[in-house]
Formats: C-alpha cells, sequence, structure tokens
C-alpha cells in the first residue's frame, strides 16, 4: 500500500509565542531516498524553522518511493513530503 508522509501540523504554540517561527519553515536536508527502506520512527527529512531544527520521523514502516520536496523548499501545514509503500 502506498502511504504520504505530510507535513505535520505547526504546534499551538508557534501562534502564541512565535519564536520558533519566526521566519521561513523549509527544508534542510533529505535524510533518505527512493529505495531506502524506513522503520516507525525513522527521520526521513530535518525541517528549518528559523530558530530550530526539527526532525520529521515516518509513521509508517516500508520502502521509500516518492519525495516531492528538495532542500530549501518552503514548506506548509499537511504539504505532503514523501510516500512510503508498505507490507499492509
Amino acid at each position: 500500500m502506498r502511504r504520504t508522509i505530510y507535513m505535520p501540523r505547526y504546534p499551538e504554540c508557534w501562534s502564541s509565542c512565535g519564536a520558533c517561527a519566526n521566519g521561513r519553515v523549509f527544508i534542510l536536508e533529505i535524510l533518505v531516498k527512493p529505495g531506502d527502506r524506513v522503520a516507525v520512527d525513522d527521520n526521513v527529512l530535518v525541517v528549518e524553522t528559523g530558530k530550530v531544527a526539527l526532525d520529521i520521523p515516518s509513521p509508517y514502516a516500508g520502502t521509500v518511493e516518492e519525495i516531492f520536496v528538495t532542500p530549501g523548499d518552503d514548506l506548509s501545514e499537511r504539504m505532503p513530503l514523501l510516500t512510503v509503500h508498505t507490507e499492509e
């Protein structure tokens, strides 16, 4: 089954504090490539928020099929990041 990993929803504290989300939210680094096997909670991307770098883990185990982003791309909530083929 093909599963898509999306950019997670921004934490609620970003709207009240704003320190983490000050500026761009973008792809800093892609840690996988098509054909790589990933387990649940393996980090697949690193996102930069202006103040912090955040690891984005895979919620699925399987094989990376397609990556929709490149380093430097700006992100928005629920944006598709990559797909993983799972055995489920």
